[in-house]
């Protein structure tokens, strides 16, 4: 009884600190365009999920629905379509940036935040 004891404070230990650590997933960018619109310019290390295959492949590579998912197209239009795709799957952090110009806007100044919390 005492190992047991011992194990699953332990246990619990271990989840305490491993738990935030998994459960803060990393922010992932994607563009919902054609494969051509993509090709011509996108985001560097961006994702490339036409918004017709969004809902089967994000929930494929993306499991957590906790993930914050940043979509963004030409317009915003197409982001909005696979944004409302998404949250009927459960998926609670997903953000329409608009234009490809919006996105890039967005990811520097969420850059510039995330950069100036580390250093306080």
């Amino acid at each position: 009884m005492h190992n047991l004891t011992l194990v699953l404070k332990k246990a619990l230990i271990l989840l305490l600190f491993v738990f935030p650590i998994l459960s803060h997933a990393e922010a992932v960018w994607v563009d919902v365009r054609s494969p051509a619109e993509h090709q011509i310019n996108h985001i560097e290390g961006d994702l490339l999920i036409p918004h017709t295959e969004i809902v089967n492949t994000i929930s494929k590579l993306f499991p957590n629905k906790e993930t914050p998912i940043h979509l963004y197209c030409r317009s915003g239009n197409r982001a909005g379509i696979a944004q409302q795709a998404l949250n009927k799957l459960g998926y609670k952090n997903v953000f329409n940036e608009g234009s490809i110009e919006q996105a890039r806007q967005t990811q520097q100044r969420l850059k510039a935040q995330a950069s100036q919390q580390e250093q306080n």
